[in-house]
């Protein structure tokens, strides 16, 4: 069962890393992200650390655990990078 604790954590270090781009549009034109980009990575990131949280509560065994998290890394790490700069040439790619 997923805890108010972990909800709270994945809420926190969604807000945190969405900070990066937000203060760096501040300081320099090489960031420019919409609204529509800031959602896209909030929901991406928040899911994210509820599917950590939840592999975290329910997987036994320390390499399972770890093998999970590398794979769900691995994967918000190729998502991002395809709405990004388009790796894998899919129609989601961003420009």
């Amino acid at each position: 069962m997923l805890q108010k604790e972990s909800v709270k954590k994945a809420a926190l270090g969604t807000i945190g890393i969405l900070l990066i781009p937000l203060v760096a549009m501040q300081v320099t034109d090489e960031v420019d992200w919409g609204l529509a980009d800031f959602a896209a990575a909030g929901v991406l990131l928040f899911s994210a650390g509820l599917m950590l949280a939840i592999a975290g509560n329910s997987i036994q065994g320390r390499n399972r655990l770890m093998l999970a998290r590398i794979v769900l890394v691995g994967a918000l790490f190729a998502v991002w990078a395809e709405l990004a700069v388009g790796v894998f040439g899919t129609p989601f790619a961003g420009s």
